[in-house]
């Protein structure tokens, strides 16, 4: 058909078929929009080509995107399970290189073939190029084309069926990591506390340093049957009634200072209120809260931070970042004007500003193509998909630089994450579907199961390595392979299967150790 010789109408037929395809369910198993690349597999066997550059523009938006959904949760998570993860990784890389040497041995192949199978079976660029530098041969090239696609294709049907076969529940690995997640922000709660211990009666709650011994927030005093909003001048007297805020262990510790709980109720004065405001103000973003010194100006009282479905104890020091959810106790009157500081401007957090998204691609693209020397005969750069992953993940980190927001909406996010995706694997399937059998027909089936192997038996030795490491939540697994595999595809295979981060987090937090390995495991196997 002469239409499908247009690029732009067979790519998106492709995607048509492909979402076809993938909503379709077998025994509760579907390949969701994993399938495009099958789909794209049988357009370029029959000829169909799609423009290099839909590529590089497919995978730039879909890693940019993941980069900054996983920024701000990727240094937390290497802090905690960073070590794991790493070792992880080593794991995969050392044995499929330890396989690889093992197969150049068994089979008698080329090492440059080899070193080709091993950089196709995990899908990496930066191999290749280290590969293709060490061995100066063409059949590099060869042995990647020949292992690629089915690192392509094992990996995703790995991530989609490994779940199954163990029955593994996703909806309880979402809920466990959610779990652990705020397990560092413990639930904020409040308690009503009556004032009795002598030593604090007549002293002002700055003298007593109520927050810093206590770490909760005074949110509200009854004397004499009037409530107001207190600052660090409020006196407390003995009988007087106040409202604490903030974690168990800090109500606890406030209780023992004041005096003992109550189930009194401290009602707000006729001209009080207490509202949530959402934080859209780019104005406000990356700022420490004691900046706006809400109390001198307003008689307000922040008393706590809802920040990706977490509460947040409140301090002077904490950071706003864009869609935080403020809890404000304050006059009617000057609640307008704290509310003008914050935003609250649900519309405008919804918009995308491309310009942070250009920007961001940009250094990414830049800082990819940075290469550092170690003496004459080895050098490492991060490449197009290191570059822009590393550098997504530090502005999403930074959340704001000057007027720029580097932060998206979920929305946004999720958009150009998908846009990204499609374009990267309708390419890819094409690329790879009109070599697929005249390779098959030139080599046979020999490099197909040395591919094939190297592909399998690295993820099968993560899953060894992690059974002893009992606590490693499946889509942190799944993300562990992933990005270990260096494979894109497979993060969108787990992607579509979880509204949960933990997979992309995962993979962030690997990659560059995968990828730093791989190049030094492609350099020493081509010494021999």
């Amino acid at each position: 058909m002469e239409l499908l010789q247009t690029s732009y109408f067979a790519l998106f037929v492709i995607i048509c078929l492909g979402f076809i395809i993938g909503n379709i369910k077998v025994k509760g198993v579907s390949l969701d929009i994993s399938a495009i690349i099958f789909v794209a597999l049988v357009f370029g066997h029959f000829g169909v080509v799609m423009p290099g550059i839909l590529e590089k523009i497919g995978l730039i938006l879909f890693i940019y995107t993941i980069g900054v959904q996983a920024g701000p949760g990727f240094f937390d998570s290497f802090q905690k399970n960073g070590r794991n993860l790493a070792l992880l990784a080593t794991v995969v890389i050392l044995s499929a290189s330890f396989m690889a040497f093992l197969l150049y041995q068994l089979f008698g192949l080329d090492m440059p073939i080899i070193t080709g199978l091993l950089t196709g079976a995990l899908t990496s660029t930066p191999g290749l190029a280290a590969a293709i530098e060490v061995t100066n041969s063409p059949l590099v090239s060869i042995g990647y084309g020949v292992a690629y696609p089915f690192g392509v294709i094992g990996v995703i049907l790995f991530a989609k069926f490994y779940p199954k076969l163990i029955k593994a529940d996703i909806r309880k690995a979402e809920k466990d990591y959610e779990k652990n997640a705020e397990a560092g922000f413990p639930e904020i709660t409040h308690v009503n506390l009556v004032v009795e211990n002598e030593n604090i009666f007549g002293k002002t709650i700055g003298n007593l340093r109520v927050r810093t011994m206590t770490q909760a927030v005074i949110s509200r005093v009854m004397h004499d049957g009037l409530a107001t909003t207190p600052n660090n001048m409020t006196v407390l007297s003995k009988g007087d009634l106040v409202r604490a805020v903030g974690t168990k262990d800090a109500l606890d510790k406030i209780t023992l200072l004041i005096g003992s709980k109550t189930d009194e109720k401290i009602p707000l004065d006729a001209g009080y209120e207490v509202q949530s405001i959402l934080v859209t103000n780019t104005e406000a973003v990356n700022k420490a809260l004691s900046v706006f010194n809400l109390w001198t100006n307003y008689q307000a009282t922040v008393t706590r931070i809802r920040r990706s479905g977490i509460d947040i104890t409140p301090t002077p020091s904490i950071k706003l970042q864009m869609g935080d959810k403020v809890m404000v106790a304050c006059s009617r009157e000057n609640m307008k004007q704290v509310i003008r500081i914050f935003g609250n401007n649900d519309k405008k957090l919804s918009d995308t500003d491309f310009f942070p998204v250009a920007a961001g691609i940009v250094l990414g693209i830049l800082f990819g193509k940075m290469s550092l020397s170690f003496g004459g005969s080895f050098s490492f750069s991060l490449g197009l998909t290191g570059g822009v992953l590393a550098v997504a993940m530090i502005l999403a980190r930074l959340g704001r630089t000057g007027p720029v927001i580097w932060s998206m909406s979920g929305a946004a996010n999720q958009l150009l994450r998908q846009l990204g995706l499609m374009l990267f694997l309708a390419s890819v399937g094409t690329k790879a579907g009109a070599t697929l059998v005249s390779t098959y027909e030139s080599y046979g089936a020999q490099l197909f199961v040395v591919g094939g192997i190297l592909t399998l038996f690295p993820m099968v030795m993560a899953v060894v390595a992690a059974y002893f490491m009992k606590s490693l939540n499946i889509l942190t697994l799944l993300g562990t392979i992933t990005g270990s595999m260096t494979s894109t595809p497979g993060l969108a295979a787990v992607d579509s299967m979880t509204d949960s981060n933990a997979a992309a987090i995962a993979y962030a937090t690997v990659y560059p150790v995968a990828m730093v390995l791989l190049v030094i495991c492609v350099q020493i196997l081509g010494l021999f």
